[in-house]
């Protein structure tokens, strides 16, 4: 029967109980070195299927994965549209530098409405980009197609260039401009020598107007015109994800719903909306993008589609759903607005699929793609905070698309977190509406990865399907790694339940970072897959048709109690500490600090500013985040801490922590956080912090409040101002050796896979419930230390390919410490 690896069956070693077949697999000479357990399958009892489409990726366009990444385009604000919407620091000039006089116009001698700036470029002058960051890549002997709009009133002749500070990267071009309006001139360059710091130049002899100055390589992703990036594209390509999610998070849910068009005063800050990212790339409305850069659109939903199909994957597109999120929050109160994005997501359904002879279908034929891309899922909405007002918006886009298209899967989704009130609110309007799917996000520090296996077990049944749409540990660590992969064991014991997981995000520029950790890393010329993406890839392509129930024994001595030190903080808040008391449980005094003389029992490991005020401590600086002291002995347990805290000034209310084992180890009680709108108990790990209860809550300036934390065992009582506030027990473990089973249908392999996420190895005993196996194994093992990171100069964490000889019904197995394992199994 399918049980939770954390309900663990113990089950007895010994030689009395089976023979055992052993690895060939060094143990530790120290006894302490090894743990052992047992696994135990249950080939009798039917799992659950497995979707082809169960893991996937998530692409969005942060940390510049689209311009300067996955987007071919070499080029840096080639159509001169960048702004201060953008980014304070822009101008429609950034990225390129002039020699002589050009501007930037915006009048109507423009290209085309929706493509408002052009460069007005002076007789005898010359612009040049810079590409992204060091410069324009190009390889010896590669081709590199280059295009421009112009438009000169007597004809003109450019001349074209490549070159870095060595000098020449390709033979110049001369590019004669016509006197007959705008048109589309070209060449191709065939670069002479490898170069990362290129810089493209265009001069003019007249007097000329350019617009959509384009060079891309020719040796894109399947060699398609408007491009993919070889590189970047093959990455994903070879973790054969079975679906693409697409283009956002945040770039969804954000900003205006308004279009561009003159109605709206050609709105620069809007949601992604598809109908701007398709037909020729100079016609395309540029957009000012969540995270502080442009969007070109040149990476659009008909590439999105085309990528999809191409490495063989489920095209799954988000549209807004007139609620704003990511700390914008306002629901849109516009019944026509909300009619035409309804109208617009049943568009976008018939541009996917409709015949040529439809409107949204013949613009996709003319893009050149005649046949459907057989679109069958689309979510509505992403992380709204706002569960009501974004549910009833959504269920009138589900009753539109189902009505039109009732094949359609309509994806709602449970908000930003992965419990707390708008989680609990937004499953149950999901549930009594008996919505298709749910998908939840969540990124969490790797001890509640490791705590949280059996997250899904206990999910009903005959409720709506989860697609864990974003999750990450925190970190690109391979222990965050290890973190991950021991969930994903949950994740594919619950598949009947969890139908579609991706990681999220999925690109990262690293002269262009926005979030950490990311799955893949790249700069103008190289790309490397952090150990998240190794994981990733062995799960996925190692996924099977459908689970093959096992149990396995659990590590002892997991729970010890909560121990630590005490200590103060804020996060951009000004306020001050008094009464600082902490007792033990049989009434003995292990700390009492009123200030009236110096803080010296105090260590500051933070930042901001300290120091004693009129017998209070203080923290002072309103712009520093984190600005930790603490004090105590780290082997503290079981006791009481008293705290006055006053909010002085700032944007959130204070911090008072307790089991404080070091900088990156500790809970924290953050009174008025999140801009002073909730307050939470959180628990780093190693850095990494997770949420372990939360409620509504602001805190008042200028108010002493009286804070009493109580800490027994793993049990933790809160009270403000002497009303228990909330309570809570950590007392999951942190199981580090996980495993699923699972059966592949096509090859008839049974698949181990075996995580150990600890410093010790794993002996293991194997019980394959009397399946007839041939004795040698394909194993595929990923080890490393805890600590160890890919980058481009080094590869720490790769797979291990190689074969084990003794498989049998009954066998033995030592997986290393800190590794995931593989053993892919013939059955007879």
């Amino acid at each position: 029967m399918s049980r939770t690896s954390r309900t663990r069956l113990r089950l007895a070693l010994g030689a009395s109980a089976f023979l055992l077949a052993t690895a060939v697999v060094p143990v530790p000479a120290h006894a302490a070195d090894v743990t052992d357990y047992a696994i135990t399958v249950d080939p009798g009892t039917r799992g659950a299927a497995i979707d082809r489409t169960m893991y996937g990726v998530f692409f969005e366009d942060i940390n510049r994965a689209a311009d300067g990444g996955l987007y071919a385009e070499l080029v840096q604000n080639r159509s001169f549209e960048y702004s201060t919407d953008d980014n304070k620091s822009y101008t429609p000039l950034t990225g390129w530098t002039v020699a002589g006089t050009a501007q930037v116009v915006n009048d109507a001698g423009r290209l085309n409405e929706t493509n408002r700036n052009y460069l007005s470029l002076a007789a005898g002058s010359a612009v040049t980009d810079a590409g992204y960051n060091t410069g324009i890549a190009v390889t010896d002997g590669a081709k590199y197609d280059f295009s421009v709009w112009a438009r000169a009133d007597s004809g003109t002749t450019l001349t074209v260039s490549l070159q870095d500070t060595g000098g020449t990267l390709a033979t110049a071009h001369q590019v004669a401009v016509r006197k007959n309006g705008w048109a589309k001139y070209r060449a191709t360059f065939t670069a002479t020598r490898t170069s990362t710091t290129g810089r493209l130049t265009v001069a003019s002899t007249d007097a000329t107007a350019l617009d959509m100055v384009s060079l891309f390589p020719r040796d894109t992703y399947k060699h398609e015109p408007n491009g993919l990036r070889k590189d970047l594209a093959e990455k994903i390509a070879a973790l054969h994800p079975g679906f693409v999610r697409f283009p956002g998070g945040c770039l969804v849910n954000t900003g205006s719903m308004d279009d561009y068009s003159a109605a709206s005063g050609y709105q620069r800050k809007r949601s992604y909306q598809w109908k701007d990212t398709v037909g020729p790339v100079e016609t395309r409305a540029t957009n000012s993008n969540f995270w502080g850069y442009n969007q070109s659109y040149g990476l659009g939903y008909y590439e999105y589609f085309r990528l999809a199909e191409d490495i063989g994957a489920m095209p799954l597109p988000v549209v807004p759903a007139l609620v704003t999120g990511c700390g914008q929050n306002k629901a849109v109160d516009d019944p026509a607005l909300l009619k035409r994005h309804i109208q617009d997501t049943l568009d976008l359904i018939e541009f996917a699929n409709g015949p040529v002879t439809s409107k949204w279908g013949g613009l996709r034929a003319k893009m050149g793609h005649p046949k459907p891309f057989h679109l069958t899922h689309i979510e509505v909405g992403n992380e709204e905070n706002l569960p009501t007002e974004f549910f009833a918006r959504f269920t009138q886009f589900r009753a539109a698309i189902q009505s039109a298209y009732p094949y359609m899967t309509v994806i709602s989704n449970a908000g930003p977190d992965d419990s707390g009130s708008t989680f609990d609110t937004a499953w149950q309007l999901n549930k009594d509406a008996e919505v298709d799917m749910v998908d939840e996000h969540y990124y969490n520090s790797p001890q509640w990865f490791l705590q949280n296996n059996n997250r899904y077990d206990s999910y009903d049944r005959t409720g709506p399907k989860v697609f864990l749409g974003e999750y990450a540990s925190g970190g690109n660590a391979f222990k965050n790694g290890l973190a991950e992969a021991a969930y994903m064991t949950g994740l594919e014991r619950n598949a009947d339940v969890v139908k579609l997981a991706s990681y999220a995000p999925l690109f990262a520029n690293e002269d262009y970072v926005q979030w950490r950790p990311d799955l893949v890393w790249f700069n103008n010329h190289a790309s490397w897959g952090s150990a998240n993406y190794e994981v990733q890839k062995l799960f996925m392509n190692n996924v099977g048709t459908r689970v093959v129930p096992s149990t396995a024994t659990g590590t002892p001595s997991l729970v010890a109690p909560i121990s630590g030190a005490v200590g103060l903080s804020t996060w951009a808040t000004s306020a001050a500490y008094d009464d600082v008391k902490v007792t033990a449980a049989d009434g003995s005094a292990l700390l009492s600090d009123d200030f009236s003389g110096d803080a010296t029992q105090w260590t500051h490991t933070g930042g901001g500013s300290w120091s004693v005020q009129d017998g209070q401590y203080v923290q002072t600086d309103t712009a520093a985040e984190n600005t930790m002291v603490s004090a105590g002995d780290p082997a503290w347990h079981d006791y009481d801490l008293h705290v006055k805290a006053t909010k002085k000034a700032g944007k959130e209310g204070f911090l008072v922590a307790f089991g404080v084992k070091d900088t990156g180890n500790y809970y924290w009680w953050n009174l008025g956080g999140w801009n002073n709108t909730q307050t939470a108990v959180e628990q780093a790990v190693d850095g990494g912090k997770s949420t372990l209860i939360a409620k509504p809550g602001t805190i008042e300036t200028g108010r002493a409040y009286d804070v009493d934390i109580k800490v027994r065992g793993r049990q933790v009582s809160l009270y403000l101002d002497g009303q228990e506030w909330g309570s809570f027990t950590d007392d999951k473990p942190a199981e580090p050796f996980r495993q699923v089973v699972t059966k592949d249908a096509k090859s008839g392999d049974l698949i181990v896979k075996v995580v150990n996420a600890q410093s010790s190895a794993a002996r293991t005993a194997i019980d394959l419930g009397g399946v007839k196996v041939a004795s040698k194994a394909k194993v595929t093992t990923l080890a490393a230390a805890p600590d160890a990171v890919n980058s481009e100069s080094a590869t720490a964490v790769a797979p291990v390919l190689s074969t084990f000889n003794g498989v049998a019904g009954k066998f033995s197995y030592t997986f290393p410490a800190n590794s995931i394992t593989f053993l892919r199994i013939k059955q007879k």
